[in-house]
């Protein structure tokens, strides 16, 4: 089974720090959520929020608590829908700091994150608690006269702005073509030595995205005993903590088995270290992390694209596009993308153009009868 990774393990432990400081409903909602196997990266969103909402209540005196923890549920029974939109302006208008020195307001995706937080908390206050007497801990949802701010964004420009930002087939091809035989001429002796150590795990992970659409934590998540080499599958653990079966193309798998031929040698991992993709830090072998796996894929595709470099998530459009492009259907790719709705996969019918542009191509060059003709 696909084990978590340090990305995972990370939340995980900023859940059981945060808890400590929250009031008892709080956690009574986290282990809620563990329960319907809600991921620890979307509980630990939640819980940075409520942090930045409980804080804000004692400062505006609306919760006259010295502590988070000691703020009761009758206070969010209590209160009215303008305090809330006083805390959305609140986001809307304050500075974060993005790095050093340089602060920007919240993008509207964040604070429709905060809202979403605080709608699933106050949903589970209103509907799920329980208390002595049989009944939820208060029944006023406030949450409930908040709107999420509608995307600005429609499919089709989110379409039409990943499509700038992808791979097609002969790129796709080209950029593992590129990290076998000439990346290496572009570098120095001691960059060369590392490469040339982590080239086939580096070429395993690019051809791995590329011929399966897999979440990088889906792929540094992977076991030994996740793949299937027989049937070109791979076993990986969804969003929400679900197991699926993975099909990927067998050039990749090929690629992948080309890397476990020389993982030990390379390595040299303890026998309990079963991740499939792993580095060399200190001399010791460890699994990969998400940040790593992010890098090498920008370090290679900016090398290949003249400075232009692209993220796992970009790769997996790429692959969105190639699949439909080959004529694969919705059904098909929501699966293979682990897609709860087919919705979300909707999108990428707009990424997949070919066909339309052909047809408009030959409407064009197709001879016109002269209507004032006799």
């Amino acid at each position: 089974m696909p084990a978590p990774t340090r990305k995972t393990i990370l939340a995980e432990q900023h859940i059981e720090r945060s808890i400590e400081h929250l009031p008892f409903y709080v956690v009574e909602f986290v282990r809620a959520k563990k329960r319907a196997r809600l991921s620890p990266g979307t509980i630990s969103g939640y819980l940075h929020d409520y942090k930045r909402f409980f804080d804000w209540l004692r400062t505006e005196g609306l919760a006259p608590f010295d502590t988070n923890k000691n703020i009761p549920y009758t206070i969010l029974e209590s209160l009215k829908k303008k305090d809330v939109e006083y805390f959305i302006e609140m986001l809307m208008e304050a500075k974060v700091e993005q790095r050093k020195d340089v602060f920007v307001t919240r993008s509207e995706a964040s604070v429709s994150r905060f809202i979403q937080s605080l709608k699933s908390l106050f949903n589970y206050l209103t509907t799920e608690s329980e208390d002595d007497d049989g009944e939820c801990y208060f029944y006023r949802n406030v949450m409930s006269k908040i709107k999420t701010p509608k995307k600005s964004e429609s499919i089709a420009r989110r379409a039409k702005r990943i499509s700038s930002e992808i791979l097609d087939k002969n790129e796709m091809d080209g950029l593992l073509h590129f990290i076998k035989h000439d990346y290496e001429k572009k570098l120095l002796p001691r960059q060369l030595t590392y490469f040339l150590r982590d080239k086939v795990r580096d070429v395993a992970i690019i051809s791995l995205f590329q011929g399966s659409g897999i979440r990088v934590n889906e792929l540094a998540g992977l076991q030994l005993t996740d793949i299937d080499n027989r049937k070109s599958d791979i076993t990986a653990l969804r969003k929400g903590n679900k197991l699926d079966t993975i099909s990927i193309t067998p050039s990749s798998m090929e690629d992948l088995m080309e890397y476990l031929d020389v993982r030990e040698t390379i390595y040299k991992p303890d026998k309990k270290n079963m991740f499939v993709f792993l580095t060399k830090y200190a001399g010791a072998a460890n699994p990969i992390a998400v940040e790593t796996v992010q890098a090498l894929v920008s370090k290679y595709s900016k090398a290949y694209m003249s400075g232009k470099h692209l993220s796992p998530h970009q790769l997996r459009h790429s692959f969105s596009k190639r699949w439909l492009d080959e004529g694969g259907s919705l059904v098909g790719l929501r699966d293979q993308l682990g897609h709860n709705t087919i919705e979300t996969t909707v999108l990428y019918t707009n990424l997949s153009q070919e066909e339309q542009r052909e047809i408009l191509k030959k409407m064009d060059a197709s001879p016109t009868k002269n209507v004032h003709s006799e």
